[in-house]
């Protein structure tokens, strides 16, 4: 900062911030020239809460801003202020965040009972804890708060100021309106780079009927149920819980509506492709009835791979069933015999009717007594 002082004296006026240089240091006061028509006084009871990074500011010949308190106090003096002008200034430079809505880094000073303080230049604005980041929330310990407070002091924090009021003195930070313009800025970043096949790993951040929601570093996809597992599973909650850590990939981007689709599945090995490998004809398997039809009745292959077969209602029993419900119920475990593998229809054709054909009954007993 520069200025010139000239032969025209500019009498002080309570309340006005001016430029001046230290001339002097006096008896733990300070001189300081504002083009007055004597030297303005800093007085003892403000240098001497000064800390060191405020004692360094301060040199003779150094320009600074200064806050007129009193333009004539009874022995004459101009009284200044030091600390009022940088307050001044402050509350100038938190009306413009609050314009502007730039995050500001700053740093955890302080707390009470209600959040924590930070310094906003001289000022302490207040961080109520409903405005703190999710996860730094999570480390106020609820039967030691005041020493989970206490370790958040000299933490870094990227906050918004989302009230100024300086009547009263207030001026309040948003944490977490900050964290949402990073996250929003970061998926916006990842989304222009997502590809079709790209595998991360993600957390699951919530679960629906219909899926789950998985956090990617900054963009939420559904993995929808039908992608979780090759497995036919009833809900997200019978494979995965909120928190997890899961490998997924992304089946497709939707840039204009923000929308990414994840599959879990992908990412195992699909037992179709091998399912002659894993099962043949005439095998005899442990299943549980999982739905009726009026064709028949669903079961679901009690093994690692838990396929789901149809048990055609001709294939219920020997005699002739009218409704599937007359022999079976959903969860009542049977054993079956596999009758048909259908890979390209992705079909397994089952029956109860015949576990005890003649048909098999030389397998069946090479099976019970293998060389």
């Amino acid at each position: 900062m520069s200025f010139l002082l000239t032969e025209e004296v500019y009498l002080p006026s309570a309340g006005e911030i001016r430029p001046g240089r230290i001339v002097a240091f006096r008896n733990n006061e300070i001189l300081v020239d504002i083009g007055a028509k004597s030297e303005g006084v800093i007085p003892s009871q403000e240098t001497s809460s000064y800390d060191s990074t405020t004692r360094a500011q301060l040199q003779e010949g150094e320009e600074i801003l200064v806050f007129v308190a009193n333009p004539e106090d009874n022995n004459g003096n101009i009284i200044l202020s030091f600390r009022r002008a940088a307050e001044e200034r402050d509350w100038q430079v938190a009306n413009d965040l609050l314009e502007s809505q730039e995050a500001l880094e700053t740093e955890i000073v302080g707390f009470n009972k209600g959040g924590v303080l930070v310094s906003v230049g001289q000022l302490r604005g207040f961080v109520p804890n409903s405005q703190l980041r999710r996860d730094r929330l999570q480390e106020i310990d609820g039967d030691n708060r005041q020493r989970s407070y206490q370790a958040l002091i000299g933490q870094p924090m990227l906050a918004k100021v989302i009230e100024v009021d300086r009547p009263r003195n207030r001026l309040i930070l948003s944490e977490q309106a900050a964290s949402r313009e990073i996250r929003q800025a970061r998926k916006t970043e990842l989304f222009g780079s997502l590809q079709e096949g790209a595998v991360f790993e993600g957390q699951v951040v919530n679960l629906a009927d219909f899926g789950a929601f998985v956090d990617i570093g900054g963009v939420e996809g559904l993995v929808h149920l039908s992608e979780m597992s090759w497995k036919r599973i009833q809900k997200p909650g019978d494979l995965v819980q909120k928190g997890d850590r899961v490998k997924v990939q992304v089946l497709s981007v939707d840039q204009e509506r923000q929308r990414v689709a994840l599959s879990m599945k992908r990412l195992e090995a699909d037992p179709w492709s091998r399912i002659e490998e894993l099962y043949r004809v005439g095998q005899l398997v442990e299943a549980e009835i999982t739905r009726l039809t009026k064709f028949g009745a669903f079961a679901r292959v009690d093994d690692d791979y838990q396929l789901e077969g149809l048990i055609h209602i001709s294939e219920l029993a020997e005699d002739r069933v009218e409704q599937a419900r007359d022999i079976v119920k959903p969860g009542d475990r049977v054993t079956v015999r596999i009758i048909r593998l259908d890979s390209k229809q992705r079909q397994v054709g089952l029956s109860v009717r015949q576990v005890a054909s003649a048909k098999y009954i030389e397998e069946d007993l090479a099976m019970l007594n293998p060389l």
